[in-house]
């Protein structure tokens, strides 16, 4: 089974369609125990940082999805999904994540004057990935494909090689993360049409 965790925060319908499509059995859990008995974890998410792990707390849901990625249970984060596996965001403050991945959660800081380029935050809309190393996840993607964003803050890894695409929006970030059973993007696959589908059945496959 393939929990989807639910906290709240994020159109978790649509990632579970979307991974029933693919061929998975994908449920959505909001206990620890629901969570133990999954093969898998999904961790959506649109909102605050802060504010997704100060419901996920209230739920007593971080120290159960630590505990099932660090024994190896396959982990896919989706947006916040992402973010949350970090040391720390700076969105309205500072507030500590997961820790699972060294690095932090930034604010884009675009220069209009060197991207030549009229952009807005949030980066909203459609986007190329550029892949910088092979990973399961991107298994039959060329590379180059659009992914559907939605997003003001971005992941800064410590460890380059944690970074699998990268996306460039005024500047090169982070788009999608691999170590070892965790995967995540930034974008949103649920929404990315056959390229996102193909990421998600990749994860089914695992």
């Amino acid at each position: 089974m393939i929990a989807i965790v639910d906290y709240g925060m994020g159109n978790l319908r649509s990632v579970e369609r979307a991974l029933q499509h693919v061929g998975g059995d994908a449920r959505i859990v909001t206990t620890a125990g629901e969570l133990a008995m999954a093969e898998k974890i999904v961790l959506p998410g649109v909102a605050a940082f802060g504010d997704a792990m100060d419901q996920l707390k209230a739920q007593r849901l971080v120290e159960p999805v630590i505990r099932a990625v660090k024994r190896g249970t396959p982990y896919l984060g989706l947006c916040l999904g992402l973010q949350l596996l970090f040391d720390v965001s700076y969105e309205d403050g500072e507030h500590y994540g997961m820790g699972l991945l060294p690095g932090k959660v930034v604010r884009f800081e675009l220069d209009q004057r060197i991207s030549g380029q009229s952009l807005r935050i949030p980066h909203m809309g459609w986007n190329q990935i550029q892949q910088e190393r092979s990973c399961p996840m991107l298994d039959g993607l060329a590379g180059g494909e659009y992914m559907y964003f939605a997003h003001s803050f971005h992941v800064v890894p410590l460890e380059d090689d944690l970074t699998i695409t990268t996306t460039d929006y005024g500047c090169n970030f982070t788009s999608a993360v691999w170590y070892r059973n965790i995967f995540a993007t930034q974008f949103h696959p649920e929404k990315s049409q056959s390229a996102g589908l193909k990421i998600l059945e990749n994860f089914v496959r695992l």
